[in-house]
């Protein structure tokens, strides 16, 4: 399940990207772009992320993912997602809720730390 989820993140991080690059162009400012750009790359490096610990849960089962995994994922949407509702013109207020996605990021990241130091 692990490295489904994480392999539909990263054709949607590229379908994203792609979409950002030729389909916002010349609809969007700036700062519009800026977003979209900021989005999909933080999309990029946490689905792949996420695809290591897919990898990890099959080599080796015993390590826990379920918990980072879920942080990281649910820190995705809200993260990106606002980030990507904006770019697309929806009220910046939106904008107030992107550091939540970033905190669950970041807490998914230290909960894989504190579990891969009890593994040792």
């Amino acid at each position: 399940m692990w490295l489904g989820i994480a392999a539909v993140n990263l054709a949607l991080a590229v379908m994203l990207g792609a979409f950002g690059a030729h389909g916002l162009k010349h609809m969007a400012s700036v700062q519009q772009l800026e977003w979209w750009h900021t989005a999909t790359q933080y999309f990029f490096w946490h689905a792949l992320g996420l695809l290591v610990l897919g990898v990890l849960a099959k080599a080796v089962p015993a390590f826990m993912v379920k918990i980072p995994f879920s942080l990281l994922q649910l820190g995705l949407i809200i993260f990106c997602g606002s980030l990507y509702l904006m770019a697309l013109g929806l009220p910046r207020w939106l904008g107030a809720i992107t550091p939540v996605g970033g905190v669950l990021m970041i807490v998914g990241w230290l909960t894989l730390a504190c579990l891969a130091f009890k593994q040792q």
